[in-house]
């Protein structure tokens, strides 16, 4: 493990965020905390701008945002760093595939997130990630193995029936080193929070990797520590671990 932790980095849906979508009151003093002793705090995460800002705001966070799974870094104040796009072909293959196996699925673009409906002419608009829901595994296993017969896509997920697609190289994990960079500090001083595969990158780099109680088995054998779950302050149980009572 590394230290000391100057940026806790945290992912949002089964970390972060309660099984309702709520940010526990525990979590929202850590945090505070935290804050109040210099450590940057960022939300590190699958959703969009426009779906993570609320929550970003209403933890009056001030330093970076990672979102669409490292697709994108954005200042809180709205100014966006970096963004890598996928390409409108690969879409077309996603969709086809969605079409094919009939899966839900939910798309990224850099105006808004589609879901049900889809647009018609696919390479009028901006791309950052595709995502299938499938409970199926057999069929879930089929869809993964032909995306990943594409070099150029990189395929994980936020949940175990699901797979998120981002373009190769994408990673939370890359864009917290970028954010490292722009502060001054590295890697080992990140304190990194998340359950699922989208995770896992991170947790792996971080000078703590910390797993959900409720994580992905694969994600808990590569963390540092297991906390406990989204709905037991398992964040604030791991900021108070490694950040507060080492202040």
């Amino acid at each position: 493990m590394g230290g000391p932790y100057k940026i806790i980095a945290l992912d949002m849906d089964g970390t972060l965020l309660s099984s309702n979508h709520q940010i526990s009151e525990g979590n929202r003093r850590a945090i505070e905390e935290a804050r109040n002793h210099g450590v940057h705090v960022i939300l590190s995460t699958g959703r969009s701008f426009m779906t993570s800002k609320e929550y970003m705001e209403s933890l009056a966070l001030d330093s970076y945002h990672i979102t669409v799974n490292g697709s994108e870094i954005w200042h809180t104040s709205g100014e966006l760093i970096e963004r890598q796009m996928l390409h409108g072909q690969h879409i077309e293959t996603m969709w086809k595939l969605k079409e094919q196996h009939n899966t839900t699925f939910w798309a990224v673009s850099t105006e808004k997130v589609w879901r049900g409906e889809f647009p018609e002419n696919i390479h009028e608009h901006e791309w950052l990630k595709f995502g299938y829901d499938v409970p199926n595994q057999e069929i879930r296993e089929q869809i993964e193995k032909e995306l990943q017969a594409h070099s150029e896509l990189e395929v994980t997920n936020s949940s175990p029936t699901n797979l998120e697609i981002n373009a190769m190289g994408v990673s939370k994990a890359k864009a917290l080193a970028t954010v490292c960079e722009r502060l001054g500090l590295t890697m080992a001083n990140v304190l990194a929070m998340g359950d699922s595969l989208n995770d896992l990158a991170m947790i792996e780099e971080a000078g703590c990797g910390v797993a959900m109680g409720n994580a992905q088995e694969i994600v808990k054998e590569a963390a540092d520590w297991v906390t406990g779950t989204n709905d037991e302050d398992g964040v604030a149980q791991a900021i108070r671990k490694f950040v507060l009572d080492n202040s």
